[in-house]
């Protein structure tokens, strides 16, 4: 399920994460993370706020860090933007050594989906 909405609300979130509302809340808490509110004081949330819980989803269940070690993780992660200057391809005929151009490849459409997220 792709998020085509520019904001959407604590539950949209939790559905994407596959958590309960109260994790959203409760992580918004532990990491200081700050979404923003409507004037009756609803939450709404954004592409990169999905990524960050994202992010924090997978160090704490798939990699086994603590909320203090996420946190660390979370805190030492730079946080760039980047821009691509061209666009950039691999030549049909590089000779890559069994399927890493095809890795390659497939890595490539996963991070221009998670930036069309963004």
């Amino acid at each position: 399920m792709k998020m085509q909405r520019k904001q959407f609300r604590i539950g949209d979130l939790a559905k994407q994460l596959n958590v309960e509302r109260f994790v959203i809340r409760f992580w918004e808490k532990e990491f200081n993370l700050k979404g923003t509110r409507s004037k009756g004081g609803q939450r709404f949330y954004e592409g990169k706020d999905l990524a960050t819980f994202e992010y924090i989803k997978d160090l704490l269940y798939k990699q086994g860090f603590t909320i203090a070690g996420a946190k660390q993780k979370l805190t030492a992660t730079p946080k760039k933007d980047i821009i691509a200057s061209k666009r950039t391809t691999l030549p049909e005929t590089m000779p890559l050594a069994g399927d890493v151009r095809k890795q390659l490849l497939d890595i490539r459409a996963q991070l221009v989906r998670l930036h069309k997220l963004l």
